[in-house]
């Protein structure tokens, strides 16, 4: 029986995203099914999709079989449990979005229903109290989650901050072990088939042409196939995030070695702080129609926690997304797809999960649109429940800046209204099947922006007081005496996977 030829993969682009995807290929789809080739120029510098993550991130490089505490040597990497929201709903406020749970249900009754409860109980112990990861971060400690479901200390996961060019240099050694090729050049043009508008080849400055069946663009905001060659459709979500432009610059490390990314709001837009175990990524996202560039920049200089090590970077953007990221035989990946500010850590999830999407999506020759059809319709849950999540940091808030004055007084999607007043009126989460961030995520920023609910599931009425009281009380206590007594976050490092600190270029978060 002949044996299938493999389907040649062309991936132009590298960076993050052209590196998680070749990995990702190489590792998942393998050699018989898919040659990869990845073509990029060291004349063209990459944006640098993140320096925080999320814990999906944990399951791409476990799927690949990465070494974890080698991957975090490698990428100077430090542990994240959370971010931290400072100023945000109202200034003086400070909230954590935790990676994992609040509490444990109690015979069938969803936490958020108990703590409505309590509260009208005149219960007063904070949130916060109830969460295994926003604990043991404020305490500045670490250490991995139990394996046991039954334990408390099973209810909470973790991401990394790391250096995004380091990232994809390890990642493009794993790939070119397993397989990858890569060349290195400039893509100056494309040719598409006459009859079906497919990329057939593409041109290199050299004068090389690099024939494929699959392209792949991860050429970032440029879009250079995705967008000039099958000119797939820009959908502008600027009038819900304003921010275009940021100002990206690292400094020495100093104050609290931090197991979470910190997000301060500032009077045009955020600051950024990422503690890596080399030095620390800081960065100003703004609206340039509310700050000048040069007041940014004194902005962001005057609040670093040590000494600048490089001048601030500036990058421009503008928040939306490809309406088909998959158009033909050629997928946008990154930021070629679209952009969200990096908030809430997602760029690299969106990378993730595009290619984990194509793998499961994966084609042959016979070109079934189906997949892209399916594809594409993903892609848009992604992006769309990521985007109503950022707008709700925006738009809930006490704050009397002009920007922040538009956010709260505009218009948001139809969806993310429905969400914060089913929530408002009895404490519901919408848990979906995909798409990005469960509900005690939603919890944690509603009520970390002052939006608490006024009724809950009347199923909590089934469980008497004492038992509310003596669960919670019992779930905060059993949370701080284990807290206590784990290793603070610099002790496990140390430990675990400490290289000594060097000084690296700046990075952009996620």
């Amino acid at each position: 029986m002949t044996q299938p030829v493999p389907l040649k993969v062309v991936i132009i682009g590298g960076g993050t995203s052209g590196y998680m995807t070749a990995a990702g290929l190489v590792a998942l789809v393998g050699s018989a099914v898919a040659s990869v080739r990845l073509i990029e120029s060291d004349d063209i510098g990459t944006v640098g999709v993140g320096e925080a993550t999320l814990p999906q991130i944990k399951e791409f490089n476990d799927a690949l079989g990465i070494n974890e505490a080698e991957f975090m040597r490698e990428t100077k990497a430090s542990f994240k449990l959370a971010i931290e929201f400072r100023d945000w709903g109202r200034i003086g406020n400070s909230y954590l979005h935790p990676f994992g749970a609040f509490g444990q249900p109690v015979r069938g009754v969803e936490f958020q229903h108990l703590w409505a409860r309590a509260r009208k109980m005149g219960m007063t112990t904070p949130l916060e109290a109830y969460s295994y990861a926003i604990v043991t971060a404020r305490q500045l400690r670490f250490d991995f989650p139990s394996d046991n479901r039954q334990s408390l200390k099973s209810t909470f996961s973790y991401a990394y901050h790391f250096d995004a060019g380091l990232y994809a240099a390890y990642l493009r050694r794993f790939g070119e072990a397993r397989g990858l090729v890569r060349t290195e050049g400039k893509v100056t043009s494309a040719a598409q088939a006459p009859d079906s508008g497919r990329i057939t080849s593409v041109t290199l400055e050299s004068g090389e042409v690099v024939e494929g069946d699959l392209f792949i663009d991860c050429s970032g905001f440029i879009g250079l196939l995705i967008g000039r060659e099958m000119k797939a459709e820009w959908e502008s979500w600027t009038p819900w995030l304003p921010c275009d432009r940021a100002l990206a610059v690292p400094c020495e490390r100093a104050g609290d070695f931090t197991p979470y990314t910190r997000s301060t709001a500032l009077e045009a837009g955020w600051q950024w702080r990422i503690p890596l175990q080399h030095r620390t990524g800081n960065g100003y996202v703004y609206a340039s129609s509310f700050i000048s560039d040069d007041e940014a920049a004194a902005r962001l200089l005057g609040n670093l926690d040590g000494a600048a090590l490089a001048d601030p970077r500036p990058l421009r953007f503008s928040a939306g997304r490809r309406k088909k990221s998959w158009t033909r035989n050629c997928i946008g990946i990154g930021l070629a797809s679209g952009f969200l500010e990096p908030l809430e850590s997602t760029s690299i999830y969106l990378v993730q999960i595009a290619v984990m999407n194509l793998i499961a999506l994966f084609p042959t020759r016979a070109w079934n649109p189906g997949l892209a059809t399916e594809f594409n319709r993903l892609m848009d849950i992604e992006y769309e429940r990521v985007r109503d999540f950022l707008i709700l940091h925006y738009h809930a808030n006490s704050r009397d800046e002009p920007l922040w004055t538009h956010m709260r007084e505009m218009t948001v999607p139809d969806s993310l209204t429905a969400r914060i007043e089913q929530f408002r009126h009895r404490g519901h989460l919408v848990r979906y099947r995909d798409g990005l961030f469960n509900p005690a995520s939603w919890l944690a920023v509603l009520t970390g922006q002052d939006i608490v609910p006024e009724g809950y599931d009347r199923l909590a009425d089934s469980l008497d007081e004492d038992t509310i009281r003596t669960k919670l009380e019992e779930i905060s206590e059993r949370i701080a005496v284990n807290v206590d007594i784990m290793p603070t976050h610099a002790d496990f490092i140390r430990d675990y996977c400490y290289i000594p600190p060097v000084r690296e270029s700046e990075g952009v978060p996620a």
